[in-house]
């Protein structure tokens, strides 16, 4: 359980003020999943301060990506910089040959649920073939099953009357996307692939049989191209089992953090 200082502190850390009232964020909810692919990289590291260190310095140019990107998806004129300007260059070519329409009072939307009672940050609803539904832009290297928990919960909210009403949403939420933004260098020899982040070069080996055996595994052993960007979406429409698994594990984080939850009145 994270330590907190007072009833003060956990609710600025763990949730909005919304109407008067409390609630919980999603991502601090979905917090309570057990994350391998984390405690596998902590393990590779070496040490928490380590980890620490390149997560905030990851997460600073994640944030610097993903706010370019919703800056260029509803047209606003900016100076991209140039550390993420391949990633913005591949985005705005994926987006018009996708024909993806991002509603522009929608991005970085706050939404909350009356009935289940939590809150979170809806990075954009948009309009992609017809369909109007949630969009959730990452930067990481993959599609993580959270990311399909956290979608649910903007789609279960956004399906209130409350809340439909309160946003003047132009239409019924249809369905959900993943938005993966990335960089990574690839390796001119053997594909390869490198991947530079929060100070720390990640080299991925190319699948068998495309000459890997010509590279080594460090950084020095390949023959790296200039950077490229990388933008991938995958949908999900189907989200009744995903509903079901968020409403659980807030379940689980509700009885992780009883003590707190009382204090601030949010349970009795």
């Amino acid at each position: 359980m994270a330590w907190f200082k007072d009833a003060e502190h956990f609710k600025s850390v763990c949730g909005y003020e919304i109407n008067g009232g409390w609630y919980p964020r999603v991502t601090q909810i979905l917090s309570i999943k057990a994350k391998p692919a984390l405690e596998f990289f902590l393990k590779e590291v070496g040490s928490y301060a380590a980890a620490d260190e390149i997560k905030t310095k990851s997460a600073e140019e994640g944030t610097l990506v993903h706010e370019t990107i919703q800056k260029l998806a509803v047209g606003e004129e900016i100076a991209i910089p140039k550390e993420v300007q391949p990633a913005a260059a591949a985005f705005v070519e994926f987006q018009k040959k996708n024909q993806i329409f991002f509603h522009p009072e929608y991005v970085e939307s706050r939404i909350w649920s009356n009935l289940h009672r939590y809150a979170g940050t809806v990075d954009a609803l948009a309009t992609i073939g017809g369909k109007f539904g949630v969009l959730d832009i990452k930067t990481s290297t993959g599609f993580y099953p959270e990311y399909n928990l956290q979608t649910a919960a903007y789609v279960l909210a956004l399906q209130e009357l409350d809340l439909k009403r309160a946003l003047k949403l132009p239409g019924e939420i249809a369905t959900r996307w993943i938005l993966r933004v990335d960089q990574q260098r690839q390796c001119l020899r053997c594909g390869a692939s490198l991947r530079e982040k929060g100070g720390r070069n990640k080299v991925r080996q190319a699948k068998s049989g495309n000459g890997t055996e010509h590279c080594g595994s460090s950084h020095e052993d390949h023959y790296w191209g200039p950077v490229e960007g990388i933008v991938e979406m995958r949908e999900s429409p189907y989200y009744f089992k995903d509903i079901k698994a968020f409403l659980a594990a807030k379940t689980l984080w509700e009885w992780e953090n009883d003590y707190w939850l009382k204090q601030v009145g949010y349970l009795r």
